[in-house]
């Protein structure tokens, strides 16, 4: 299991299920989808501290494990 790093939310869309997350102590957003929102409501508002994990997803770095 990879280790858990946290973050800032950047941007998300609600309407369409998806937004980007900066770890702290990083420059590059990382991809983030509703599906991998821990918890109810799977949404996330911008600014809003998180913790996840950090994994190789379609070509691009994305957030699982998504906690608020």
């Amino acid at each position: 299991m990879e280790p858990r790093v946290k973050g800032f939310v950047q941007s998300y869309n609600r309407e369409r299920g998806y937004g980007f997350i900066v770890p702290l102590g990083g420059c590059d957003p990382v991809y983030v989808e509703r599906d991998d929102i821990e918890g109810d409501p799977q949404v996330l508002s911008e600014e809003q501290q998180v913790t996840f994990a950090i994994e190789l997803g379609e070509g691009r770095m994305a957030a699982r494990r998504v906690r608020p």
